[in-house]
C-alpha cells in the first residue's frame, strides 16, 4: 500500500484498515454429530420415542419465553413471510421512527432452512434411529444497538440443536469508539469519508482485533436464547465460536469525488484486463508454479466481473468462496476488500491442538476464532497486494520519458551496460518474466526467471550455460534500477520504479494499432 500512497498522497486524505462485516456462528459442538445428541438425551433420560415431543416442547419454551421478552420491551415479534424484504432496513426503519439510542429494536422471525434431527426406524436393526440433515424451522432474529458495538443482530434456530449467528459491523463499532473518543467524522453509510484523525481511527480499528471473541459475543448473545439455562441445566453445552464468513475493508478516502473519479476508470480497466487469474490466486492464498503456471490440484475456477451499483462500480475476484473486491464507495472512497468464507487455502503459524505445548508449525488456517487474527493479516496482505498493482496505473509521464532511461546505455561498477530494446523478443521476455505476479509476493531467484525463459533442461552443464546467461541479464536490470536484491537472500524483486517502467512498457506492448492511435 505504501507504493500506491507515494503515488497519490497528495490526493488522499487518510486511510482505514479494519473489519467490515463479520458473520459468527454459535454451535453446540456437542449435540452437532448424532452421537454427541444421543448422549446428551441419554443423561436427560430421553427416549427416542420421546425425542419429538421433547424437542417441540424446548422448542415451544424458546418461542414463550421470546414473546415475553420481546412484550418486555416494547415490541413485538413480527413474522416475515417474504424472504426478500431485508431485515436490517427494517430494523434501521424502527430507529428511526422511534429515535432509539440502544437496546432491543426488534425481533423478525422466518422459517429458514436449517441443520437439525428427525427419527427414522431402521427396518434392518428393527430400531429408531437419530439421523442429522437438512430441515426447515422457524428463526428469530434479535436486532440490538449496543453502545459500543452499535447496530448487530443474532440469529437463532428455533430447534435442536440451536444453531445461533452474529453479524457484526466493524465500521458501526468504529463509529461508537469515535464518539466515545470525541473524535469528529463525516460517515456515508458504511464508510467514512472524513475522519479528524485519522491515525487514532486507525488505532481504535486495530483495538477490535485484540478484543476476546468469545467474552465478546456471548455478552451480546445473553438474552438471545433465554431458555438455554433452563434447558441445559443438569448438562451445561456451551456455544462454540467460529467466523462464517469475514470482510475486511482498505478505505482509501480521496480528497474528492472529481479526484477519484479521474483515475477510478483507470482503476478497473487494470483490475479486468491486466490481473491474470493467476494474481488472484495467488492473492488469495494458491501457490503457482513458476515454469508451468500450474495451479496443482487447483480444479475450481476464477471469476473475474464487473457490476455498476448504486453505490459505485465495483470489480470483483472469485475463488472457492473467497474474494477481492475493489469499488468506489460513496465516490470518494476507494474500497479494496478482501473477503474470507473458506479458510481451507491459508496458513496460521501455531501448536496443533494436541500438543498446545509443542513447537508451532504451519498449520491449517481455523475457522475458530483463535484464528481471527491471522485472518485478518492475510486479509490485509491482500488488499495491500491489489493496491500496489493499482499504483502502476497512475503514472502521467509520456511513454518516452519513462523508456528514456532505460533505452540507454548506462553505467554498473565501473563498467558500461547496454541499453535495454523492449520490442525485441529478449528483452521483452525477460521484462515480462521479472514482471510476473507471483514475484511481487516472494521475489524471484535465478533458477526462477531461467525456468521461464529457457523451459526444462535435462543437461547439468546447459543449465550452467543458462544460468549464466540469466545473471547477466539480471545485472542488465539491476544496472537500469528495475530490480533490487532483497538484503541477506539470493532473490531479487521489482523496484518501485520498475513497476511504473516494465507496466508502461508491457501495456504499450501488448496494445493494438488502434488504442494506440485513438491515445496518440
Amino acid at each position: 500500500m505504501q507504493s500506491f500512497l507515494q503515488r497519490f498522497g497528495a490526493l488522499v486524505l487518510g486511510v482505514l484498515c479494519g473489519w467490515d462485516r463479520l458473520r459468527f456462528r454459535g454451535t453446540k459442538r456437542y449435540l452437532a454429530c448424532e452421537k454427541g445428541m444421543m448422549n446428551f438425551l441419554w443423561q436427560q433420560q430421553i427416549l427416542l420415542k420421546d425425542f419429538g415431543d421433547y424437542a417441540r416442547q424446548a422448542t415451544d419454551q424458546l418461542r414463550a419465553a421470546t414473546e415475553q421478552f420481546a412484550q418486555q420491551h416494547g415490541r413485538t415479534v413480527q413474522y416475515l413471510n417474504n424472504s426478500q424484504l431485508r431485515k436490517e432496513d427494517l430494523a434501521r426503519e424502527l430507529i428511526r421512527r422511534d429515535g432509539l439510542q440502544q437496546g432491543l429494536v426488534a425481533i423478525f422471525s422466518a422459517v429458514e432452512p436449517c441443520w437439525s434431527y428427525e427419527l427414522h426406524k431402521d427396518r434392518a436393526a428393527k430400531k429408531l434411529v437419530l439421523r442429522g440433515g437438512q430441515r426447515k424451522c422457524l428463526h428469530y432474529y434479535h436486532y440490538y444497538l449496543d453502545p459500543h458495538v452499535g447496530l448487530y443482530h443474532a440469529r437463532l434456530q428455533s430447534w435442536f440443536p440451536f444453531t445461533l449467528h452474529v453479524n457484526l459491523n466493524g465500521r458501526e463499532w468504529l463509529a461508537r469508539q469515535l464518539d466515545a473518543a470525541g473524535i469528529g467524522y463525516v460517515r456515508r453509510e458504511n464508510c467514512f469519508s472524513q475522519v479528524a484523525d485519522f491515525a487514532r481511527a486507525q488505532t481504535l480499528l486495530d483495538e477490535q482485533s485484540r478484543v476476546d471473541w468469545p467474552q465478546l459475543l456471548a455478552r451480546l448473545t445473553q438474552h438471545v436464547h433465554p431458555t438455554e439455562a433452563a434447558l441445559f441445566a443438569n448438562c451445561p453445552v456451551p456455544y462454540y465460536w467460529s467466523a462464517d464468513q469475514t470482510e475486511w475493508a482498505t478505505d482509501v478516502a480521496f480528497c474528492s469525488a472529481a479526484a477519484l473519479a479521474s483515475w477510478y476508470p483507470s482503476f478497473v480497466r487494470h483490475g479486468l484486463l491486466r490481473l491474470s487469474s493467476a494474481d488472484v490466486l495467488r492473492f488469495l492464498g494458491k501457490k503457482i508454479s513458476v515454469a508451468t503456471n500450474n495451479t496443482g490440484r487447483f480444479a475450481g475456477e476464477v471469476l473475474s466481473d464487473l457490476v455498476d451499483r448504486a453505490d459505485g462500480v465495483r470489480v470483483k475476484h472469485r475463488v472457492n468462496g473467497n474474494s477481492v473486491k475493489m469499488y468506489d464507495k460513496q465516490q470518494t472512497v476507494l474500497r479494496v476488500e478482501t473477503t474470507i468464507q473458506e479458510n481451507r487455502d491459508f496458513k496460521v503459524y501455531r501448536t496443533t491442538e494436541k500438543d498446545p505445548e509443542g513447537t508451532p508449525q504451519w498449520q491449517r488456517l481455523r475457522k475458530g476464532v483463535a484464528d481471527l487474527h491471522r485472518r485478518g493479516e492475510i486479509s490485509q496482505a491482500a488488499n495491500d497486494r491489489y493496491l500496489s498493482t493499482l499504483a502502476t496505473v497512475a503514472e502521467t509521464r509520456p511513454l518516452g520519458e519513462l523508456a528514456a532511461g532505460v533505452c540507454q546505455a548506462t553505467q554498473w561498477s565501473g563498467r558500461r551496460v547496454r541499453a535495454l530494446n523492449p520490442l525485441s523478443p529478449a528483452d521483452s521476455r525477460l521484462l515480462a518474466a521479472v514482471n510476473r505476479g507471483e514475484f511481487v509476493l516472494r521475489g524471484f531467484r535465478n533458477r526462477d526467471v531461467r525456468a521461464l525463459l529457457y523451459g526444462k533442461t535435462a543437461s547439468d552443464t546447459e543449465r550452467q550455460r543458462q544460468g549464466a546467461a540469466v545473471t547477466r541479464q539480471l545485472r542488465l536490470l539491476r544496472a537500469h534500477g528495475l530490480i533490487q536484491k532483497i538484503p541477506k537472500t539470493h532473490s531479487y524483486r521489482v523496484s518501485a520504479k520498475g513497476q511504473t517502467v516494465l507496466t508502461a512498457l508491457l501495456t504499450a506492448r501488448d496494445a493494438d494499432v488502434n488504442t494506440l492511435v485513438q491515445a496518440a
